[in-house]
């Protein structure tokens, strides 16, 4: 039987990170691998509980043990996890993704990935993005293509020519990932194999990224801030179109917006982005593009970690 598991590097409530997990359970990985990038002593205590789960706080004494310096940067940390996990693993693959994304597959996950062809080393996630509104319903990823453009735009017109794909956030995915590979190491949404990028464009029908990235305007405006700092949003991101067509990355266009319409201005562009505007709904349904996703992530909690909330 082909075994998989996840890696992640985690922050948050615990709450959120016994979600994270126990969907991942009942998904029917055989391993995880958590660490948690601040201190949670009460999610430690609970996912080391489980036998599938390794969970290790990063704190100082943990990077001590690796021979090196904390990383400022959060990307770097994740990318330094990923690696030390499929380096060290039985698993036959290994995902890498974050706390607030949830893989979903139309049928078991082993089968999908006996599917592959041998010479393939990674297989790539599109993501869906969670709309606003608590329904379980996600915007379905637009593939790349001439038409693209212009179907984003019709249904967001007043901000789809600033946002790639209609996203908030990435359309690139997540990867899983054959292991056994020499020399590999990981990016946030990237392989490299002897400092050389690997292609990854394989992709496996009915296997998704249910992101819950945004999923409503309360959630978005606590982590706007961070994500403009030192997140997604962060300055120096290349634009989604290009700079003579008038294109702004997403750190400039949220300062522009910011700065002409204020917290009204913000809110405007995360009701339309996020399908909170009942025209982009409409617009979102007449292109059949709303998957419904039901995680029942509480559920999944109480019947993996009793008794732990």
């Amino acid at each position: 039987m082909t075994t998989w598991g996840i890696v992640s590097m985690v922050r948050g409530s615990t709450r959120d990170i016994l979600r994270f997990a126990a969907h991942h359970l009942d998904l029917g990985a055989d391993y995880l691998y958590i660490y948690l990038d601040e201190p949670n002593r009460e999610a430690h205590r609970t996912l080391r509980k489980h036998p599938k789960i390794r969970a290790r706080i990063s704190d100082d004494a943990f990077w001590e043990n690796r021979k090196r310096d904390r990383p400022d940067r959060h990307q770097v940390r994740q990318t330094l996890h990923a690696t030390f996990a499929y380096r060290n693993t039985d698993l036959d693959w290994l995902a890498h993704i974050d706390v607030d994304e949830f893989l979903w597959s139309s049928k078991p996950i082993p089968d999908q990935l006996q599917s592959v062809p041998a010479d393939i080393p990674a297989v790539r996630v599109r993501p869906m993005e969670e709309m606003s509104g608590g329904e379980d319903l996600f915007k379905a990823h637009i593939p790349s293509g001439p038409d693209r453009s212009a179907i984003v735009q019709s249904i967001y017109p007043n901000y789809g020519g600033f946002v790639l794909g209609g996203f908030l956030s990435h359309v690139q995915g997540k990867l899983f990932v054959r292991t056994g590979m020499e020399k590999l190491n990981f990016r946030i949404h990237n392989l490299f194999q002897n400092k050389k990028l690997l292609p990854c464009k394989f992709e496996l029908p009915g296997l998704e990224l249910c992101h819950r990235h945004a999923p409503d305007w309360n959630h978005w405006a606590a982590h706007y801030q961070f994500r403009m700092a030192r997140g997604s949003y962060q300055p120096g991101m290349s634009p989604n179109v290009p700079r003579e067509l008038g294109g702004l990355n997403k750190n400039e266009l949220f300062n522009w917006i910011e700065t002409e319409q204020g917290q009204d201005g913000l809110r405007a562009f995360y009701d339309e982005i996020s399908g909170a505007d009942p025209g982009v709904r409409t617009r979102l349904e007449e292109y059949g593009l709303i998957r419904h996703r039901p995680l029942d992530l509480d559920a999944k909690v109480v019947k993996h970690f009793p008794g732990s909330c």
